[in-house]
């Protein structure tokens, strides 16, 4: 089970959700995610846990709780949505043609 995890401080490694989560089961993938610009955290993770018990126990406990002076907002993760792929941008100017006749 997959859940998302929020209000994370952007001090937060993947380390520091694994210790939080794996005394309520086993720990499958911790996932921070960062922007791909500056490689710092955008201040929210994933993290996944095989079995859905241990899951729901974990997000029960976990959710609300402080981190890193944080409050933790803990969720099942929900599926990725489809967006419509964009092809470029380009605001539809030419180029400056000088003058024609």
């Amino acid at each position: 089970m997959k859940m998302y995890v929020g209000n994370l401080s952007f001090e937060t490694t993947e380390n520091d959700l694994q210790d939080l989560f794996e005394p309520h089961g086993q720990v499958a993938e911790v996932a921070l995610v960062t922007d791909r610009m500056t490689g710092k955290s955008r201040g929210f993770a994933f993290v996944t846990m095989n079995d859905k018990t241990q899951a729901e126990a974990a997000m029960t406990a976990i959710n609300g709780k402080e981190l890193n002076g944080r409050t933790l907002s803990v969720s099942e993760a929900r599926p990725r949505e489809e967006r419509p792929r964009s092809f470029g941008g380009g605001g539809g100017k030419r180029p400056f043609a000088g003058n024609r006749r």
